[in-house]
C-alpha cells in the first residue's frame, strides 16, 4: 500500500467543513461526521482497554478485530453508499457475545461502571458506542444509512457490557452493584 497522507495539515479545513470519502465537503459538525467522529472516539476508547494488562488473550483478540470492524465502519459512514460492514461482522459479534456471557451469573441488579481499570474503560467504551449509535439514528432520519451499520453498534455496546464484567471480575472478583439510596 502506497503513503496515503503526504501532509498531515491542508489548511482545507480551516472554514469549518471536511472532506468526505467521495470527495464532497460537508460541515465539521454535520450528522455525518458526527456519527464517524463518534465511533472513531470509540475506537479510542477501545485502546484504553487493550493497553491494560488484565485483558486475556482472547478478549485482545476480540476487541483488537472489533477496532479494524469500526475502522471499517468509519469508512462506510464517511463515504455515502459505500458498504463495509456485512452481517458476518454482526454475527461474529453475537458469538462472542454468547461465549463470554456464558460463564457469568445472570444479572439481579444494575452494575456500575467500574470494578477495575480494564472494566471502566470498557465501560467508557461502550457508553461511547452507545453514542455513536445515537449519532447514526439521527443521520438515517435525514440520510441513507445501511441498517447494518446500527446493528453493529447495537450489538458491540452489549459486547463491550459483557466484557466489562468479565473483566471487573478477573480484576477485582466482583461487579459494583448499584443500590438505591433513600
Amino acid at each position: 500500500m502506497g503513503h496515503r497522507l503526504t501532509k498531515i495539515y491542508t489548511r482545507t479545513g480551516d472554514d469549518g467543513t471536511t472532506g468526505l470519502g467521495d470527495g464532497s465537503r460537508t460541515g465539521k459538525d454535520s450528522l455525518r461526521v458526527e456519527a464517524f467522529g463518534t465511533v472513531d472516539e470509540a475506537n479510542s476508547a477501545i485502546s484504553l482497554v487493550l493497553a491494560t494488562d488484565s485483558v486475556s488473550d482472547d478478549i485482545h483478540l476480540c476487541l483488537t478485530e472489533v477496532q479494524h470492524d469500526l475502522f471499517e465502519l468509519g469508512g462506510e459512514l464517511c463515504i455515502p453508499g459505500h458498504v463495509a460492514i456485512e452481517v458476518g461482522f454482526i454475527d461474529r459479534l453475537e458469538h462472542e457475545l454468547d461465549r463470554l456471557n456464558a460463564d457469568l451469573p445472570p444479572l439481579k441488579e444494575f452494575i456500575l461502571p467500574g470494578g477495575g481499570t480494564a472494566a471502566a474503560a470498557c465501560h467508557l467504551a461502550r457508553a461511547i458506542v452507545r453514542r455513536a449509535e445515537r449519532r447514526v439514528v439521527s443521520l438515517m432520519k435525514i440520510e441513507p444509512v445501511r441498517p447494518e451499520a446500527l446493528r453493529y453498534l447495537n450489538r458491540l455496546s452489549d459486547l463491550l457490557f459483557v466484557i466489562a464484567r468479565v473483566l471487573a471480575r478477573s480484576e477485582s472478583g466482583q461487579e459494583i452493584y448499584w443500590e438505591r439510596r433513600d
